[in-house]
């Protein structure tokens, strides 16, 4: 079983930046693939980011140009970078981890980490 703890969330104006981070413990071996998703009031979670061994990134629209996803080498803590945040991208983030022969989103999540975008 994987542990996963979101932090870094918090309130900024538009156009500020956030750094998330999501720290993964227990059974980390074997890790493929960590996802960021985000859920806002009223809506259903959506993908954000994701990175898997190979340095496959994947992003969606919305967020291209302005997140990044960096990890550490040891695969235990992956990365939100998030420049010129707008008033849309307010939600939960949540963490996600998936093995090699899953796919995400895992089974189990973080207890993610609010952030708020004030326009």
């Amino acid at each position: 079983q994987v542990q996963l703890v979101e932090s870094g969330g918090g309130s900024v104006q538009a156009g500020g930046s956030l750094k998330l981070s999501c720290r993964a413990s227990g059974k980390v071996f074997g890790l493929n693939e960590f996802g960021w998703f985000r859920q806002a009031p009223g809506k259903q979670r959506e993908f954000v980011a994701s990175i898997a061994r190979g340095n496959l990134i994947e992003y969606r629209d919305s967020v291209k140009g302005r997140f990044t996803i960096p990890r550490d080498t040891s695969w235990t803590t992956v990365y939100l970078q998030m420049n010129n945040l707008r008033p849309e991208d307010t939600g939960v983030y949540y963490c996600s981890v998936a093995g090699l022969e899953t796919r995400l989103p895992g089974d189990s999540w973080g207890q993610g980490t609010q952030v708020t975008v004030s326009a």
